[in-house]
């Protein structure tokens, strides 16, 4: 197996970025009539400035409303509005689904594509993969693609406006980067484009937890105040850079495929992809037998960012044997990345350390809530 390792073809980060779309689109070659799939907080976040840029390069665009899901008939319906626009580049402007669509019918079309997140919620944005749900919410598949994005471009300044909870999930996707990289090297399987792992992905992906851990908390404390500062560049940078190309070029194991099965529990359908990554990740580190002392690590990051650790917290109060094994069921179907482990993964594994993790999660906010009690009763 060869060594393989992919990313974009243009990284671009700072604030008002996106004055310098047109820009940077000119550099790549890429122009013509422009479509630019967007959510309706990038269209009202943006359409000043994709006005100036694209009239400053010259370049003709019309702008198309994303319905919310990437689903397989979003992306035929997008893919239609293209070639009747006679688009020759897809722009995706919003969050991870959008972008994933936008890359979806740029595939479909064989067209260039640039992605313009609005938040760093997840590590979509420098993929050569979609995710693809059903209309209900419901994983289906992924996609995958020749290549990745031509440009992904960051406007930190969007970022900043942005729902913290977006950055939050963004930081949850990104913190099982370095784990699930990790046991795909140890097991010696194929990362996500089918080749093993290059030491370069494997520093990526390790810099993108150590990244988290010195930044997380004042990123957030940034956008919680709407501010672009040193640690909030820091940390878009590893949700979005050294994630993508951690988990392309690294690979996934437990933590995803955990994500997957809780999509098919309709409570879980409000919460974002990050966050029931996170709770994926211990999941992960249970069934791995990982030492206390990593699982209290992730669990103090976690807590520390908002970040989901017990299943409540994905919207599942009350849950049973019987559903932990329905999630798990669907967690080891044929082709998850479960099976990237370097031992055999079972259902039953996996069911029984989404139970111990709840627990271990549920133990920690117990103990935390004492802690402040003692804390609040000797100031």
């Amino acid at each position: 197996m060869h060594q393989i390792f992919c990313s974009p073809a243009r990284y671009v980060q700072g604030r008002d970025a996106t004055f310098s779309l047109g820009s940077e689109m000119t550099k790549l070659g890429i122009g013509g009539k422009t479509l630019v799939l967007a959510s309706s907080s990038a269209k009202k976040l943006l359409h000043a400035a994709w006005s100036e840029t694209f009239s400053s390069a010259q370049i003709d665009y019309s702008v198309e409303s994303f319905s919310g899901e990437c689903s397989r008939q979003e992306i035929a319906r997008v893919a239609k509005v293209a070639v009747e626009a006679k688009a020759e580049v897809i722009v995706g402007a919003g969050g991870g689904k959008v972008l994933d669509a936008a890359r979806a019918v740029a595939c479909q079309l064989q067209l260039p594509v640039v992605n313009c997140p609005t938040a760093a919620s997840s590590d979509a944005p420098c993929s050569a993969l979609s995710v693809v749900y059903s209309e209900h919410g419901e994983f289906e598949s992924y996609l995958f693609y020749k290549r990745n994005p031509d440009l992904v471009l960051v406007d930190t300044s969007v970022i900043a406006k942005a729902p913290p909870r977006l950055l939050s999930a963004g930081m949850g996707d990104a913190l099982a980067t370095w784990f699930e990289a990790k046991t795909v090297i140890e097991a010696r399987r194929a990362n996500q484009v089918g080749g093993a792992t290059t030491i370069s992905a494997q520093a990526l992906a390790k810099l993108c937890y150590e990244t988290l851990l010195a930044d997380g908390r004042a990123a957030l404390t940034a956008v919680e105040n709407a501010t672009v500062t040193p640690a909030l560049e820091r940390i878009v940078e590893a949700n979005t850079l050294l994630s993508g190309l951690g988990f392309e070029s690294g690979g996934l194991a437990i933590a995803h495929s955990v994500h997957n099965g809780l999509t098919t529990v309709a409570e879980t359908h409000s919460f974002m992809h990050g966050e029931k990554v996170a709770f994926g990740l211990l999941v992960q580190l249970v069934a791995e037998g990982k030492p206390q002392s990593l699982i209290d690590e992730v669990l103090d990051f976690s807590h520390s960012v908002s970040l989901p650790i017990t299943i409540a917290e994905v919207g599942l109060k009350n849950i049973s044997p019987s559903v932990a094994m329905q999630i798990a069921q669907r967690s080891v179907a044929e082709g998850e990345t479960a099976h990237n482990e370097p031992f055999v993964v079972t259902a039953q594994l996996i069911a029984d350390a989404i139970l111990a993790a709840d627990a271990i999660g549920k133990h920690y906010l117990s103990r935390n809530a004492f802690e402040r009690k003692l804390v609040t009763a000797h100031s």
